[in-house]
């Protein structure tokens, strides 16, 4: 008797036409992504569209929301492993109702729509709350650093800047030469001496204008000539910033008394500025600064967040500063005003932050507005305490942390905000920015919070087999 199998014939055409809820289970993250999606409210991404319908149609903005939330919480952000996955994966193919937009398409819809992707983190908070997945009694800040789009070895000094310049002039002379010889290169073709042809002609040019004033208006600019004219004179300002700073300085030291009345001691040494701006600017993205990370330095941001016990995220933010220090109130702010945004006015109890975030004056703002801090002034690689850290405030809060409800509660924090990060940077492979510029990395880091934060409702609501 011959071995018995289920047929397999890959040339047996469908008589009907396939549903697609039958291709995936009903607890699948693709449908709870498009349940999600339809509670939103994408005005915003609307806007952009023309009200009469002329023009070629576009793709609907709800499937292209629903499918970089998707994408984004499976860790695939690059457009072109996106637009494959648009092709292979049956959960994307039920998402966008198998269309296939190309890499083009979700990379210019990601450009465009830069701030309301940034702004869904808002409405993914607020479906967490609606769960009851949102309480702020202890609540933990912290930050890790993520690659920016650009390279270490793309800074530059204010010498660099100019000789690179200069050479591309050059060069661009050159090109000239050999093209246009002695003419200018800027006159007229035969076919245009028509009065149609020369219409033509300045319509088209009308377009490469507006095409360049829409370039001009991104944050960073795309062609390197420009990116290098554009570090130089952030280079001036910050040493025109420097010259200013040192002479209204000079001149408050001139007048003999400070504010409080009371005569200066001895004068400072006099501080001259450089004659050529100092320091370095990256030529690729010259929002990004070059951070230090626990494995060495990276061409990257600071990105901030703040996460509830149940790792909820409240608040993220992205800054240029390498060190913690001076971001604890300004996190607190931003969850407290994403809590209200989402209607809980509840004000957190207990907020958590290792040593980087010790800062006395940020400290005494967030007590008095009700809540407990609970920092250690010292850091777990250094033995003992910091020289000249002792009494007051530092010998207060090591007491409090040798107690048993302080020392519980401090002990919370690596469980509560690095899973966060781990499952950011390493499980969804979140640990480089797409685009350059800091509000486009800004709107990038709330877009990868909100999906973190969609994955825990989304487990939240199904089984434990089916997540």
């Amino acid at each position: 008797m011959a071995q018995n199998f289920i047929a397999c014939d890959r040339e047996q055409e469908l008589l009907l036409p396939p549903s697609l809820r039958e291709w995936l289970p009903e607890n699948h993250l693709a449908w709870f992504v498009l349940d999600a999606v339809d509670t939103m409210d994408l005005r915003s991404f609307l806007a952009g569209y023309r009200e009469d319908g002329w023009g070629r149609a576009a793709h609907d903005p709800a499937m292209m929301v629903a499918l970089l939330i998707y994408a984004y919480a499976i860790g695939e952000r690059s457009s072109r492993r996106i637009e494959r996955r648009c092709h292979e994966d049956v959960a994307v193919r039920v998402i966008t109702a198998n269309q296939a937009p190309d890499h083009t398409t979700i990379a210019r819809f990601r450009q465009r729509h830069e701030r309301p992707l940034g702004e869904l983190f808002g409405d993914v908070l607020e479906l967490c709350a609606q769960a009851g997945l949102v309480h702020v009694e202890v609540i933990a800040v912290d930050g890790t650093k993520v690659h920016a789009n650009a390279s270490q070895h793309a800074n530059r000094d204010y010498e660099q800047i100019a000789r690179e310049i200069l050479e591309e002039a050059a060069e661009t002379d050159r090109l000239e030469d050999e093209q246009f010889g002695d003419r200018r290169g800027d006159e007229l073709p035969s076919e245009l001496s028509t009065a149609q042809g020369r219409r033509g002609w300045l319509r088209e040019a009308k377009r490469r204008l507006d095409d360049r004033r829409a370039e001009e208006a991104r944050p960073i600019p795309a062609a390197r000539p420009q990116r290098l004219e554009e570090a130089k004179r952030r280079l001036d300002e910050e040493l025109w910033t420097e010259c200013q700073a040192n002479a209204a300085y000079e001149a408050y030291r001139a007048r003999g008394r400070m504010k409080d009345g009371r005569r200066f001691g001895r004068p400072p040494d006099p501080h001259q500025p450089p004659a050529a701006p100092a320091g370095k600017v990256n030529v690729t993205d010259p929002d990004s600064r070059n951070v230090k990370t626990s494995r060495g330095w990276v061409q990257g941001y600071n990105a901030q967040a703040v996460v509830t016990a149940q790792q909820i995220v409240i608040a993220a933010e992205v800054t240029v500063d390498s060190p913690d220090f001076g971001h604890l109130e300004p996190m607190v702010s931003a969850a407290q005003a994403e809590l209200s945004d989402v209607g809980i006015d509840a004000v957190p109890e207990v907020v958590l932050a290792d040593a980087g975030y010790w800062h006395h004056i940020q400290m005494d703002a967030i007590v008095s507005r009700g809540m407990q801090v609970l920092i250690p002034p010292d850091a777990g690689k250094r033995k003992g305490t910091r020289p000249g850290w002792d009494g007051g405030l530092y010998a207060f809060m090591r007491r409090v942390l040798d107690t048993d409800r302080g020392g519980g509660l401090y002990a919370k924090r690596q469980g509560m905000i690095e899973p966060v990060f781990a499952d950011t940077k390493f499980n969804r492979r979140c640990d480089r920015f797409q685009r350059r510029g800091r509000s486009a990395a800004r709107s990038e880091w709330r877009l990868i919070a909100a999906t973190h934060n969609l994955l825990k409702l989304w487990r939240h609501t199904v089984t434990p087999m089916a997540a």
